[in-house]
């Protein structure tokens, strides 16, 4: 166990000799074996023993020691103050956090102020926003397997193709197999997804998706297909027990068979919301303590138990949405980086060089979260993406509405956060007042919409609830800047509440009388000195300095002996003071009262207040892909409907018809003074464009802004283009840049054909695949082979519509092989014998690399460029032999036995000596490379005689 973690050894030996507060500390460690337990001792969250040395090097904090009767331990603390940026170090070091509060006041009860751990802070489960951030949600993940059932009927959707089948099979007797399920739950907002599958790669893509911070995996779920940086959280086995799961989700949504669509994802959904509910369960103002946690029927160890008492109720999850991956556009771990959709691949300045980044022009927190989910999830349903479409191409138009509306939404809080906080009654008064002023808004929000057209935008204004009742009953019932404490006052307003006003009258004539008492006992003890003030430790006093000590009263009482006087007290003030003192503390109670009273009454709004939430998050969304397109001139796509494919899903030919003219990259066009827009034209007829060209002439760029058009499209979006058409596509593969895993054992190669296998097996003719330098990790004949085995395969069997680049100019001839191939290069030209790239995309076949001049553009020093020129000139030739006759004519280079090289063919013919011969005498250093390319045609030439 982590030394950090579970009760001290040295106390667990003696745990009955420790003292009262250290035993607290030990039973606390005990039951939450699994987190670092923080213990308040007055303002300091304290640690001890190991905890206490693994926290001071990790927090970089000093480490000191407690003394008492049975020893000596060490200590680290941090202050409570600024507690929150210690435990997010502590979080993203992979610990789990529970924190021990206080629940009393010293001197309420005889012996040791008593502690419960009222928070318990996992990376999943974050609900403070000083630890999340504000544009994504923060999922906690379940995954679950089914045992024996499969998919089964019910559910709203459609089942997705694999739980299709298996339903089928089973129909005919068949063996069936298992259904792996994931649920996904941001406890923050009340966002609670499903889904399963029979594919684990299936569930793997969808966990990508979404990025869980943390993850509790069922009996037989496999932990494989978790990211390596998801923590994976132990939890009871029992809550993955489908009866179990069936009872807590018909207590909180109905029938769990008329939303879900497996056994095993209620099975997910179940423990997921058990962990919620268990980890949730201590949050509110520390009211109940550990003693209820004494009858948990938790023997085991690891992990909680699903019976614990402390469970909390989530009254904040009103909806459970099960989806179908294969409504959306599927882009797996891979795509999703090699496209930069949320992490650029380079940082170096440009943290925010994503599609994300360029793209995320929302006012709110909430829009911010919705645009990221659309990213996350492109529509498959024209009439869906249409929708978006239309509402995006009105705003854009309607200059003076869309700057209104987001210069509004501005002043739009995180409604989703805020309800979430308000139903778990950790909400204060200013997060009250931040939802009324968002209701605030919404009035002139409607104004604003009154007049549009299409239907996605009239739809948001009939949702643009401005919950009137709930706006007034805030206006009504708390100041307008109340304090952040909740319990000392100064937070209910005037005219509320009677009783309350009465109280507060009290105290206030109560100090108003002591406000007077100053001066008439001036005028009658006849001191001008004598003054009345106050202390929080001995009240109300009346101070005389020591000359006047001669003209105190008789019924003057000492209180205090200070330096050069003295502090009275009379009983007519003590009464007074107790009268006011009382008052006050039955004031503070009372409008603590009514704060909890309101809170729970907004509470019972939530769902009205999460369809409003919805709604606001969508329309920022939508403003926001406005805002780009008019600022940079982005151009709407048209979108075909679905043409169908090779296994008969829907009429048409098979293929996907993509049509850009102007293209841009909308990254790269950010970050660079100057961008050289390109076409393309991809069909069933002309599907797999290989593309050649130089290094730095632009291929990775163009092949990643095609599918980047392609997925903002998809998502509603309009696109950097003059003009574009496309069907929706329903999978991006991508292959792109060398990267390697060598904790894993994988080297670059092995990482590039372990992706080509997943592309293999899982595209089709719905999907886009990008291939980038396919091949270059191995020797050239064996790269070659491999580029030219898996194009053909893509071409044959796969049928997607594939970008290729590739520096093997030999693969160019399989535009003339196969069907639906064909040639495009990028072009260059010469300035005084300098290469300049032109960025421009051209039909046909590049005439080289120019590999040696991109080294000497990037600064590489003379010496090893010339070095470099001279050992190509020796090589050039046998690589050139090599790629040149692998075809129908696969070439096997062998030594003859004088030492020449000569090329055996698959015929058994030798390549004749003397074209060796006048390669290797070829002076490539000083040929121009149009000179080089004619000589090498020459040759080529002479092996084809």
């Amino acid at each position: 166990m982590d030394p950090a973690l579970g009760p001290p050894e040295e106390m667990a030996e003696k745990r009955d000799e420790l003292t009262p507060m250290m035993r607290q500390y030990h039973d606390l460690c005990a039951r939450y074996d699994d987190a670092l337990v923080l213990f308040q001792v007055g303002d300091f969250y304290e640690t001890f023993c190991g905890g206490a040395e693994w926290t001071a090097r990790l927090l970089e904090i000093a480490l000191t020691s407690r003394e008492d009767s049975t020893g000596e331990y060490p200590m680290s603390g941090i202050p409570i103050d600024n507690a929150e940026s210690y435990i997010e170090t502590l979080l993203e070091a992979g610990y789990r956090v529970a924190v021990a509060d206080q629940v009393e006041e010293p001197g309420e009860s005889p012996g040791v102020v008593e502690r419960a751990v009222t928070r318990v802070i996992t990376p999943g489960t974050l609900t403070e926003d000083e630890l999340l951030a504000s544009d994504d949600n923060n999922f906690v993940a379940a995954v679950a397997r089914g045992d024996g059932g499969g998919a089964r009927s019910g559910g709203e959707g459609a089942q997705d193709r694999e739980n299709a089948t298996t339903s089928a099979n089973a129909a005919d007797g068949e063996d069936v197999a298992e259904t792996l399920a994931l649920a996904l739950l941001d406890v923050s907002t009340g966002d609670f997804l499903a889904t399963s599958s029979n594919s684990s790669e299936t569930i793997a893509d969808e966990i990508s998706r979404f990025d869980p911070a943390e993850a509790v995996v069922g009996p037989f779920a496999s932990e494989d297909v978790l990211p390596d940086d998801c923590m994976v959280t132990p939890f009871d086995p029992d809550a993955f027990e489908l009866a179990r799961g069936t009872d807590l989700l018909s207590s909180y949504f109905g029938d769990p068979d008329a939303l879900l669509a497996a056994d095993a994802e209620i099975r997910a959904c179940g423990a997921l919301l058990a962990y919620a509910e268990y980890v949730r369960g201590g949050e509110h103002e520390g009211e109940r303590g550990e003693t209820e946690r004494e009858t948990a029927d938790d023997d085991r160890e690891g992990f909680a138990a699903v019976d614990d008492p402390q469970r909390t109720r989530l009254e904040y999850l009103t909806h459970l949405t099960r989806y179908d991956p294969r409504e959306y556009l599927l882009l797996d771990a891979v795509a999703l980086r090699s496209l930069e959709l949320f992490e650029p691949r380079a940082v170096r300045g440009h943290e925010d060089a994503t599609l994300a980044g360029v793209v995320d022009e929302t006012a709110s927190a909430l829009g911010g979260r919705k645009l990221r989910d659309w990213l996350r999830r492109p529509l498959l349903d024209p009439d869906r993406i249409e929708s978006r479409l239309d509402a995006v191409e009105e705003l854009t138009g309607d200059v003076q509405t869309r700057e209104s509306v987001h210069d509004l939404l501005r002043d739009v809080y995180d409604l989703e956060r805020l309800i979430g906080r308000i139903s778990r009654e950790r909400a204060n008064a200013r997060d009250l007042r931040s939802l009324r002023d968002t209701l605030a808004v919404i009035p002139t929000l409607r104004e604003h919409l009154d007049d549009c057209e299409c239907e996605r935008l009239e739809r948001l204004f009939d949702q643009l609830d401005p919950l009137s009742d709930v706006r007034t009953l805030v206006d009504d019932a708390i100041v307008d800047d109340p304090p952040i404490e909740i319990t000392e006052g100064g937070i209910i307003a005037k005219d509320y509440d009677g009783r309350l006003d009465d109280l507060r009258s009290s105290a206030r004539d109560g100090k108003q009388w002591i406000d007077d008492l100053q001066e008439r006992e001036r005028e009658r003890t006849g001191i001008d000195s004598l003054k009345v003030d106050y202390n929080s430790v001995h009240g109300y006093y009346l101070e005389v300095t020591n000359p006047n000590l001669e003209s105190v009263p008789e019924n003057y009482e000492r209180r205090q002996t200070l330096k050069n006087a003295e502090r009275f007290v009379t009983p007519e003030l003590k009464d007074r003071e107790d009268r006011i003192v009382s008052a006050e503390e039955r004031a503070d109670e009372r409008e603590y009262d009514i704060f909890c009273a309101v809170r729970r009454e907004i509470a019972t709004e939530v769902e009205r207040v999460q369809r409003l939430a919805e709604a606001v998050a969508t329309l920022d969304a939508l403003v926001s892909l406005s805002t780009v397109a008019a600022q940079y001139d982005y151009c709407r796509p048209e979108i075909d409907g679905c043409t169908g494919g090779m296994d008969g899903g829907g009429e048409g030919e098979p293929g996907l018809e993509i049509e850009i003219e102007g293209g841009r990259h909308p990254v790269v066009e950010r970050t660079q003074e100057s961008f050289v827009p390109n076409d393309v034209h991809l069909s069933r007829d002309q599907r797999l464009a290989v593309i050649t060209g130089p290094n730095m002439s632009g291929k990775s760029t163009y092949m990643r802004q095609i599918a980047q058009i392609v997925l903002l499209a998809q998502v509603g979006s309009f696109v950097p283009a003059n003009s574009a058409r496309l069907t929706p596509v329903e999978q991006i593969f991508t292959r792109v840049g060398a990267s390697d895993d060598i904790a894993g054992g994988r080297s670059t190669f092995m990482v590039e054909m372990d992706e080509l296998a997943t592309i293999l097996r899982e595209a089709d003719d719905r999907s886009l695949v990008l291939l980038d330098e396919v091949g270059r990790g191995t020797s050239t004949a064996d790269g070659l082979a491999l580029a030219r085995a898996i194009t053909e395969h893509v071409h044959d069997v796969v049928g997607a519509t594939t970008l290729f680049a590739t520096h093997h100019h030999a693969l160019t001839e399989l535009a003339d092989d196969l069907e639906a191939a064909f040639t495009l290069h990028f072009e260059v030209g010469q300035d005084d014998g300098d290469v300049v790239f032109r960025h421009e995309v051209a039909p046909g076949a590049a005439t080289g690399s120019y590999g040696v001049e991109v080294a000497t553009a990037a600064g590489v020093p003379g010496d090893v460029v010339d070095r470099a020129r001279e050992l190509a000139a020796e090589t050039d030739g046998d690589e050139l032999e090599a790629e040149g006759t692998l075809g129908d004519e696969r070439a096997v280079d062998r030594r003859v036995p004088d030492g020449s090289t000569a090329t055996a063919t698959a015929d058994g013919g030798d390549v004749p000596v003397d074209v060796a011969a006048e390669l290797r005498s070829l002076d490539l250093a000083h040929l121009t490379p149009v000179e080089a390319l004619t000589e090498l045609d020459r040759l080529k030439r002479l092996l084809e005689e």
